[in-house]
């Protein structure tokens, strides 16, 4: 099969490559798919440069939909022949979504009224999303700030907080903030003045902050929208500031086994089967196209999900 692998760490563009690989067998608690659709995120750039290293070569592409077409020991959820999205075991199968199969260790059915591509657009998003909103402990008596609400976790984080009955703010620029507001959050910019201009919007305190952005030096900011408590921002992505200002983030809050919450996939198919829930695909892309698409991502004008058709779905 063909599939995009690296086979040592580096920058993405320079390690990555489109090669013949083994087809993958499912071991036990594990499914295969006939990938249809990978969602690419920023996060598999970060695995090219070293990130949760493990053995080489390995694969990029944690989001896929497909047609499962071998079953491992031990799973009895699913048949050959079903469409399925979930996430890929890159690590232990040595190769990821991006590729022709792709083996899966979680993974829920595609509803009817779901075609792959928006279903590969969810899982990665979903899941870690919804396991930040529940750290957070976000209720319908809260005003929650999501920081970067137009990258694909902040859209997610901001309808998830929406649905347990939250007051949401949201920070983003103009791609996403009319549809932001459609979605019920209020909505203003980032930058100088971000401080006042959600005092002003909210007109009360803001009970905490996720911030979803890029490192952009905003969480001083974050932690002056809520009273000074560095305890109540929780970022996904500002490691480093966070460990020199108290703030919370992922590593600190939560095992590498539960920075997730995969469980709730088949539940948000279903929300975006019924048009209740939506994490917006930018662009599709051929397998042969996997670098028109990676310097897409990187340049950060993606404005929305980059999707991969490695069977040409």
């Amino acid at each position: 099969m063909r599939a995009v692998r690296l086979h040592q760490y580096g920058e993405p563009a320079e390690v990555l490559r489109l090669e013949q690989a083994a087809i993958p067998s499912p071991g036990l608690g594990r499914i295969r798919v006939k990938v249809h659709a990978c969602g690419l995120n920023p996060a598999d750039w970060g695995i090219c440069k070293g990130l949760f290293p493990g053995d080489l070569p390995r694969g990029i592409g944690l989001d896929v939909s497909g047609i499962v077409d071998a079953v491992g020991e031990g799973v009895n959820d699913v048949a050959i022949g079903d469409a399925v999205l979930g996430i890929a075991d890159y690590a232990g199968a040595l190769s990821g979504g991006a590729a022709e199969q792709a083996i899966l260790d979680h993974w829920a059915r595609i509803p009817e009224g779901l075609d792959f591509v928006r279903a590969a657009a969810l899982p990665l998003a979903v899941a870690t999303s919804y396991r930040h909103i529940e750290v957070l402990g976000v209720k319908s008596d809260h005003t929650l700030l999501v920081h970067g609400a137009g990258t694909m976790l902040g859209i997610a984080a901001v309808q998830i907080a929406l649905m347990r009955g939250a007051r949401v703010i949201a920070t983003a620029g103009d791609s996403y903030a009319d549809q932001l507001r459609a979605m019920g959050a209020e909505v203003t910019s980032y930058g100088d003045g971000m401080v006042e201009r959600v005092a002003e919007l909210v007109g009360q305190p803001v009970d905490m902050v996720l911030d979803t952005a890029p490192p952009s030096g905003a969480l001083p900011a974050l932690i002056q929208i809520v009273e000074g408590d560095p305890r109540r921002v929780l970022t996904i992505s500002d490691f480093t500031a966070a460990a020199e200002l108290g703030v919370r983030t992922t590593f600190t809050e939560l095992s590498m086994d539960e920075a997730q919450n995969y469980d709730v996939l088949g539940e948000f198919a279903q929300y975006t089967a019924d048009g209740k829930f939506t994490v917006p695909v930018a662009r599709t892309f051929a397998l042969d196209e996997w670098r028109t698409a990676l310097d897409i991502s990187l340049s950060g004008r993606a404005r929305g999900k980059l999707v991969l058709l490695p069977t040409g779905n």
